[in-house]
Parts: structure tokens; C-alpha cells; sequence
């Protein structure tokens, strides 16, 4: 898949975002922004790239602990940056330093309509989907899990920016559900999908990335697609039906449950019991009193058991 020209497809060869100039973006780390340069060099050599991680504590520590998880399995503990570059290769590398400095830079920010624990908690869940997916697919786990944990960072910013609109959508929610994209291009002429592309473009992440964000609210429709149907395009657009606060998209689970009818390989308990156990593992201070995809799926089950009954 040439991800460079769909990404250029699907954000054109403009260099201006259509992000309003008003919507404050958080601040990554210049050693972030650096190494994704860097990264780009076929060229480039571990040990500089190690170099300019080690320059940022931040992102030195992010990188190791994510590298020494238990998930790893390592007999010996990775010390340095240049070991790690080494064991994951640079484009994990790359993927995983990136979504850890967004999500922290957006941690420190508050919204007026999001709860913020349960937004990245629900990012979590949904991203573990992905990688789930993803991995029926065979398709980048990676690329999938990163696309789910940031498809939505932009909304606790942009919740707060136009707060009355979004509060508008949140009552007619209630009376007339409409999906949250489409609501946002009626108002705006642009969804936080493809705001969020122009985002990560600008800050140089990596292109199927880019592009797994940009369509992330394709639900099934994706599944139309001959070129990216088994893709971790795929993969994110599938997850983004997951029922979040917000209700994005109001029969997103209903649509899981008739995918499951069509697509054998797609048992929707058995992969929402594995994210289940995966957030728990990873999250277990979070995942106390958290409603998850299983229990969601569960309900509805039963309801339609009932309901034919």
C-alpha cells in the first residue's frame, strides 16, 4: 500500500491545516519533533537517533518502560535508547514515542465536556480493539493500536473551543442521533477525523498512521474498500464503532454485532474478552469500575435474545 499518496489523496498537497488558527494545540517535544526528522533519512544511524531520545528524560523513560513491560517478555532489562531502537525497530520505535508524547501533552490539558479518565480509558479499550482486529486482519498491530489510542485527541480541545455546538450535538443525540462526523461537517465543513490528520501530518507522523486516523469514522463501509479492507485502516475504522462517552456513532455497536453475523472470524465476545483482560493487565487501577466493550456487548446480546424471544 503506497501510504504516502492516500495520504496526499485524502489531505491533498496543501501545506495549510484546516485546524482554526484559535484551537490552542498542544506542545510535543522538540526531541520528538527532531527525531521524527531524523527518522526519515534512510541514512541515519541508531546511535544518533538513540542520542536525541536520551536528550528528553522524558521521552528516555517512556521509551524504556514500554520496552521492559512485562507484554515484552526480555530476560534482561533494556538500559539505553540505542537498545531498545535495536529491539523494536524504528518504526515501532517511532510509532510508540509519538503516542506517549501526545497523550502526555494532552493530559495536562482540561476539557469543559470530557471526562478526561474516561476519554484515554476509552481510547485504551478501543486501541486494544484495534490491535485485535489488526491481528485477525494480519494486518501492522502497531500502527492500529497507536491509530485507535490517538483518533480522537483532538475532541477534548475542540469540545472546549465550540463548547455550545458540542453541547448541541450531545442533546440531539438524545432525540435524533446523528454520527458525530457528520454533524461536525454540517456545522464546520471539517470533522476532527481529518483535523487531527492535518495535525499529525504537520508534526511528521508517519503516513499509514495519518491515514488510519483520517478514516477512522469509515465504520463498515471500509469493509467495501478492495484496497484497505485488510489493512490496519481496516482495523481502526472497525474499532471506531466502539460505543465511547460522546456516542460518535449512536448504533456503532449494533453495527459489531451484524459484522460478527458476516465475518466468521469475528467473534465479538471472544475478542471483547481478550481487550477485557489486556486493559486490565495494562490498567488495572483504571479497569475497577469500568463498563467495558464485554459487559456492552453482553447487554446488547441479551436484549435482541429477549427481544425474538
Amino acid at each position: 500500500m503506497d501510504w504516502s499518496a492516500l495520504r496526499e489523496k485524502l489531505l491533498g498537497k496543501e501545506t495549510q491545516s484546516i485546524v482554526p488558527p484559535s484551537v490552542k494545540l498542544p506542545m510535543l517535544p522538540r526531541a520528538l519533533m527532531e527525531f521524527n526528522q531524523m527518522a526519515e533519512n534512510p541514512d541515519v544511524i541508531t546511535k544518533d537517533l538513540a542520542a536525541v531520545i536520551e536528550s528528553d528524560a522524558g521521552l528516555t523513560c517512556e521509551l524504556l518502560k514500554s520496552v521492559n513491560s512485562a507484554a515484552c517478555g526480555l530476560r534482561q532489562k533494556v538500559s539505553s535508547a540505542a537498545q531498545a531502537i535495536s529491539l523494536l525497530g524504528l518504526k515501532t520505535t517511532k510509532v510508540l514515542l509519538t503516542t506517549s508524547a501526545v497523550k502526555s501533552a494532552m493530559s495536562t490539558r482540561e476539557s469543559k465536556l470530557i471526562n478526561l479518565q474516561n476519554f484515554w480509558n476509552t481510547n485504551f479499550e478501543r486501541a486494544l480493539l484495534a490491535k485485535e482486529i489488526a491481528r485477525i486482519l494480519q494486518a501492522d498491530e502497531d500502527i492500529a493500536f497507536a491509530a485507535g489510542m490517538l483518533q480522537d485527541f483532538l475532541l477534548p480541545i475542540l469540545t472546549s473551543e465550540s463548547l455550545e455546538t458540542y453541547l448541541d450535538f450531545t442533546t440531539q443525540q438524545e432525540t435524533s442521533p446523528v454520527n458525530l462526523y457528520e454533524f461536525e461537517q454540517q456545522v464546520f465543513g471539517w470533522d476532527h477525523a481529518l483535523a487531527a490528520a492535518y495535525v499529525m501530518r504537520d508534526w511528521g507522523f508517519p503516513d499509514d498512521l495519518i491515514c488510519c486516523v483520517a478514516m477512522h469514522n469509515k465504520g463498515l463501509f471500509i469493509l467495501k474498500d478492495a484496497q484497505l479492507a485488510s489493512t490496519c485502516v481496516a482495523a481502526v475504522a472497525l474499532a471506531g464503532l466502539m460505543p465511547d462517552a460522546l456516542r460518535q456513532t449512536p448504533d456503532g455497536l449494533d453495527q459489531l454485532i451484524r459484522l460478527e453475523k458476516a465475518w466468521p472470524k469475528f467473534n465479538l465476545l471472544k475478542i471483547a474478552s481478550q481487550v477485557e483482560n489486556d486493559f486490565h493487565e495494562s490498567s488495572p487501577s483504571s479497569a475497577a469500575n469500568w463498563f467495558s466493550l464485554r459487559h456492552r456487548s453482553e447487554k446488547a446480546l441479551a436484549d435482541i435474545a429477549e427481544s425474538v424471544a
